[in-house]
């Protein structure tokens, strides 16, 4: 498998957008987390966070075939890089991409420095980031009822 990260120009937006809330639709329905679930975002915050100057979002291809996308904020400030958030849709899942797509952003951006969130109970992620070789902070924050 060979992915290539595409950036996304502004004429991508709407189409990063539909994506990104078709991809965390099962994670919105699994945890109910309306405030901060990337799949209530509205297609205006989209563009918003694409004019920050500090952030850049890139499609995940794989053969001329999307497969995901993901947010980089890199503010060249020396606070940390964030990936906010990852995608792969749900039909490309469990098959590498996300690992594929982090190897190509630490090329890029380099392999220090970064921080990542995610959801406790969300054992795939946690164990992608971990086989990538990042440690838990130990940083907890709860967000409601149904999950950290």
């Amino acid at each position: 498998m060979a992915i290539t990260l595409k950036k996304a120009t502004r004429e991508d937006i709407e189409t990063i957008w539909k994506m990104q809330v078709e991809a965390f639709t099962e994670l919105l329905d699994k945890y109910q987390d309306f405030d901060m679930s990337p799949a209530t975002e509205s297609l205006e915050k989209i563009i918003a966070k694409f004019e920050q100057p500090w952030t850049t979002y890139y499609y995940i291809v794989e053969n001329d075939i999307v497969v995901g996308a993901v947010r980089i904020v890199n503010k060249n400030d020396g606070s940390r890089k964030r990936i906010s958030p990852i995608w792969i849709m749900g039909e490309f899942r469990n098959k590498g991409y996300a690992q594929q797509a982090m190897i190509e952003l630490e090329n890029i951006y380099g392999s220090d420095h970064w921080c990542l969130d995610t959801i406790l109970q969300e054992k795939g992620n946690l164990h992608l980031y971990e086989k990538m070789g990042y440690v838990q902070t130990g940083k907890v924050e709860h967000i409601n009822e149904k999950w950290i």
